[in-house]
């Protein structure tokens, strides 16, 4: 078969071309370059423009197939292959099936719909640095910034290859990137590390300003010069686009629970998101906001304020840490960091890692040192929950501590106080001490709860209590904790999981399911004395917890349906907590 040559004709159909490494059709949307022109006026005399592409818009309604519009992609049982997930961490098989051009939903605030930008605004360098990742999904990724970027805004977008080993990103990927004049590929020598292979990215860079993405993401509608707008305005603020969810099974697209937050971390260093407070909510909730940390992996900074920042620490080993290091960085170093909600990226969030990392590389390692250098006297809490990370060498850190003075950097103190003031709100360094713990107990049936056979997601279940059969000492699987966030989690105080009782809707059993500190279908009520001399219970605003038999889950948990029970429910379906604070 004879490549192709590459035309701007060639269009996108709704059943178009996957154009893997024996197929490289070039898919250029006709009338890319034919932008609305509405020029508006600032009071300064700086000129506004509405940057939407209207036709790409059109086009991409009208588009139907597999994947379009970021539907799911409907598999049969024969599709969800193991070997897929096994290569890439999410379901290749299903990308492969879906279109490299295709469309997705404008899930922005309506109001993003009207916004208008400065009409000179710089222009970015896009990096994009992958490790043996799919075909599909690279290309996916190109194609939907290629697709949804105005051309004058983009210097480049280059493709930095950290050592794969797969053929197809080898002489297939140059050959197909070949066809695009704005696209460019580096390949390091040897497994470098997703920090290190940003890095140099950056260090090549051409554009104004250096934009970084996944290798596994889709631009969505009009998503940069939202971005680029804020920097114009003030060249030391680092932006974030709203990242989406592409699922990694059927490549669903949609948002984040939760949609804007803040991004926060606990002091175990895992990062979390937190309400935005009512005291920085906007009139319009599609005006940018101030977030204290960045998720990581997508945002934008002018190339200069990065440089002079000293881009990421050197000393930051393969992956981890280094959001924290940028986001301490800038906010404490003069800068600004701004979440912005007209900007949508989505990202597939793998099942796993699927390939593994270098021996003696420690994401601990990378912890320490950004606590060593950020944190202050703040790090101390961390050693706490962490005491692995006490003694742990962070390396030489000097450059670094030399770095923060030249720069006359803020303390963390002050950090803590007038950046991120409302984290301790849900993550205090100090934490309050549980309201109780032990069993749980249903004194009805004489069973307890217990995590013996559990799985994430699945009913909790109920076992003969291991106290009433004698044992002297506490059975770790019927030991629960109910903490000052109202949540109930598996272990006592000192050693509680990370796991929560969870029940998603109103007939669901009870599960045990990845704390979110958010209340909501987490949030538990423990009465240990009640006006009717009854025995004390949890409750959900929608009920009690109660032993149901009924439900297709034998001996499971499950809350209940009728509201507030009436009191012989509660005496006969009561939950008892053998209390040891």
């Amino acid at each position: 078969m004879m490549k192709p040559t590459p035309s701007p004709t060639c269009f996108c159909r709704a059943m178009d071309h996957l154009c893997l490494p024996s197929l490289t059709c070039v898919i250029l949307p006709q009338g890319s370059h034919i932008r609305q022109k509405k020029i508006f006026f600032l009071g300064d005399g700086q000129k506004l423009k509405d940057w939407h592409d209207k036709e790409a818009i059109r086009r991409d309604a009208q588009r139907v197939g597999n994947g379009e519009q970021g539907r799911p992609y409907p598999m049969t049982d024969a599709e969800r292959v193991d070997q897929a997930y096994r290569e890439n961490g999410f379901n290749i098989y299903v990308s492969d099936k879906i279109s490299l051009n295709r469309s997705l939903p404008d899930i922005r605030h309506p109001n993003c719909n009207s916004k208008r930008y400065l009409e000179t605004l710089p222009n970015t360098s896009i990096i994009i640095p992958f490790h043996n990742e799919g075909w599909s999904s690279l290309l996916r990724t190109v194609h939907s910034v290629l697709n949804r970027s105005p051309p004058e805004l983009v210097a480049e977008i280059v493709l930095v290859d950290d050592f794969s080993d797969r053929e197809h990103l080898k002489k297939p990927l140059e050959d197909y990137m070949a066809l695009f004049p704005s696209v460019r590929i580096l390949r390091t020598k040897k497994r470098e590390g997703l920090i290190r292979t940003r890095m140099l990215g950056a260090s090549v860079a051409i554009g104004d300003v250096i934009t970084f993405l996944d290798s596994h993401c889709e631009a969505n509608v009009n998503w940069l010069p939202p971005l680029l707008d804020r920097i114009a305005r003030n060249r030391k603020t680092i932006v974030c686009p709203m990242i989406d969810v592409i699922d990694h099974d059927d490549f669903r697209y949609e948002t984040q629970a939760g949609d804007a937050m803040r991004g926060a971390f606990d002091w175990e260093m895992y990062y979390k998101r937190i309400p935005i407070p009512p005291e920085l909510q906007k009139v319009d909730p599609s005006d940018p906001f101030e977030s204290p940390v960045m998720a990581g992996g997508l945002f934008a900074v002018d190339r200069k304020w990065f440089w002079e920042l000293g881009g990421y620490d050197p000393g930051l080993e393969i992956w981890g840490g280094e959001q924290y290091e940028i986001s301490f960085k800038v906010w404490m170093c003069g800068g600004r960091m701004e979440d912005i909600p007209c900007s949508r990226v989505g990202h597939i969030y793998r099942k796993y890692v699927p390939y593994k990392v270098p021996a003696g590389v420690s994401l601990a390692r990378n912890l320490k040192r950004v606590a060593e250098v950020w944190m202050d006297e703040y790090a101390e809490y961390i050693y706490q929950r962490r005491p692995e990370y006490r003694h742990l060498s962070a390396g030489d850190v000097a450059a670094q501590k030399k770095l923060r003075s030249s720069l006359n950097c803020k303390s963390f103190k002050w950090f803590m106080t007038k950046i991120a003031w409302d984290l301790p709100k849900f993550y205090p360094p100090v934490e309050p001490p549980a309201a109780a713990w032990g069993e749980i107990r249903n004194v009805g049936t004489g069973l307890c709860a217990d995590t013996k056979h559990w799985a994430l997601g699945s009913p909790l279940r109920l076992e003969s209590c291991v106290r009433d059969r004698g044992e002297a000492a506490w059975n770790s699987m019927q030991v629960f904790t109910f903490t000052w966030r109202e949540d109930i989690r598996p272990g006592d105080p000192q050693h509680t999981k990370k796991f929560c009782f969870d029940a998603i809707s109103h007939t669901s059993p009870v599960t045990l399911y990845d704390c979110h500190s958010m209340k909501g279908n987490q949030l538990w009520k423990y009465r240990t004395v009640r006006p009717d001399g009854g025995w004390g219970g949890f409750a959900t605003c929608l009920g009690f917890v109660s032993f149901l038999s009924d439900i297709g889950h034998p001996h499971s948990l499950s809350y209940s349906t009728n509201g507030p029970c009436p009191v012989f429910h509660l005496i006969q379906q009561k939950l008892e907590i053998q209390t040891f604070t």
